[in-house]
């Protein structure tokens, strides 16, 4: 199609003949005429249509922030025609990427690789190839699309940490309310019979065989959960970078407990994030989820609006930067066995309530070197 430019130089060509006709004067008609053949010769210049054919992978596909990513182009020139140098630009996100492929000939095939950005968390959309063919004379551009784009998932940086203690001791009876997670009672022993135990636990085969009526022993072996609470409110940060390095706080702290084999919450002040129960691959459900977690310009709910609904027990980790939101947290402190602040980047030096534990974090270093201190007190 034509550029603004083409479209200048066809308009006033063609204003220019229809005047030099109109007044008898050949001159002006004559550049009319070569600037309307030059614009329709830069039409055809830009009409043929490289037969190209584009295989993207994208090594690897999932990255930590700031890991190197690759993005890898197999290019065939399926055309009869031999191609030359072809400039031609990838979309990375919002950066788009220049890449020069060789010359290629009939069947030839060119493999192209080139770095992308991973400096920001997040689902990056890479590709089409995008292949911009334009006259000399900037008259005309044309840009075709190649190949079938690709996600790359930027994750957030992880530091491994272990499990904070936590939990109480469990009724070697079994659970001791109705809140007791379903299914988290498992067998122990066998005991004898007393009054007041219910008659759906005797085991019948054992009483039978010993004479002596025998009921099943459970224990409640649910396992304490790690409930993880980012603040994503905009108006909560001073820098987006802040607000980076706090979803990679809460990263390394759920992806602690998940690879524990813990069940993990991950929350915001807008709503649930991830909720994984324990198992092989909580941890890469947590940090896909994280990736996709984003500051909420527009958020009014608070850290403990977060938590209202959400069952107690277990550690409540809460990433913040100023202690404002501190205060709140002793209205939830009873609902948790342990309850920790990490403040992120602290502008000020707000008070911690009673029976909560808190550090300030100015890099995952220095959660490193906090968090094992953290394990210790209650």
């Amino acid at each position: 199609m034509l550029t603004p430019l083409g479209l200048a130089t066809a308009a006033g060509s063609a204003a220019l003949y229809a005047a030099g006709w109109w007044l008898g004067y050949p001159e002006p008609a004559a550049l009319g005429a070569a600037g309307l053949a030059a614009s329709a010769g830069a039409l055809l210049w830009t009409l043929p249509r490289p037969r190209l054919e584009v295989r993207r992978e994208i090594a690897p596909e999932k990255v930590a922030r700031g890991e190197p990513a690759v993005g890898v182009l197999h290019v065939t020139n399926a055309g009869r025609a031999v191609r030359g140098g072809l400039a031609a630009r990838d979309a990375a996100g919002s950066e788009p990427v220049a890449v020069d492929l060789p010359r290629m000939r009939r069947g030839g095939r060119r493999t192209v690789t080139y770095r992308l950005p991973t400096a920001r968390r997040g689902e990056i959309p890479v590709g089409p190839l995008r292949l911009v063919r334009a006259d000399p004379l900037g008259l005309a551009r044309r840009v075709r699309s190649y190949g079938t784009p690709r996600t790359l998932l930027v994750r957030p940086r992880t530091v491994p940490l272990g499990l904070l203690p936590s939990g109480r001791a469990h009724h070697l009876e079994g659970p001791t309310s109705e809140k007791s997670p379903a299914g988290t009672a498992t067998f122990h022993a066998l005991r004898e019979y007393v009054v007041g135990d219910e008659l759906r636990h005797v085991h019948w085969k054992s009483s039978a065989r010993t004479g002596t009526l025998m009921v099943r022993r459970l224990v409640d072996a649910s396992l304490p959960t790690t409930t993880v609470l980012v603040d994503d409110r905009a108006a909560a940060w001073r820098d987006p970078d802040d607000f980076e390095l706090a979803v990679d706080v809460a990263a390394s702290v759920a992806v602690g407990a998940a690879r524990a084999s813990f069940p993990v919450r991950v929350l915001a002040a807008s709503g649930p994030v991830a909720a994984t129960r324990g198992g092989p691959g909580d941890a890469e459900t947590v940090l896909d989820r994280l990736t996709r977690l984003a500051l909420d310009p527009g958020g009014d709910r608070s850290v403990t609006d977060a938590l209202r609904g959400v069952p107690g027990g277990g550690s409540l980790v809460v990433v913040v930067q100023d202690g404002s939101a501190l205060a709140r947290l002793a209205a939830v402190r009873a609902r948790y066995d342990r309850v920790v602040a990490l403040r992120v980047r602290p502008g000020d030096g707000a008070p911690v309530p009673p029976g909560v534990q808190a550090a300030d974090v100015e890099g995952l270093d220095a959660l490193t070197a906090a968090w094992p201190l953290l394990g210790r007190g209650r």
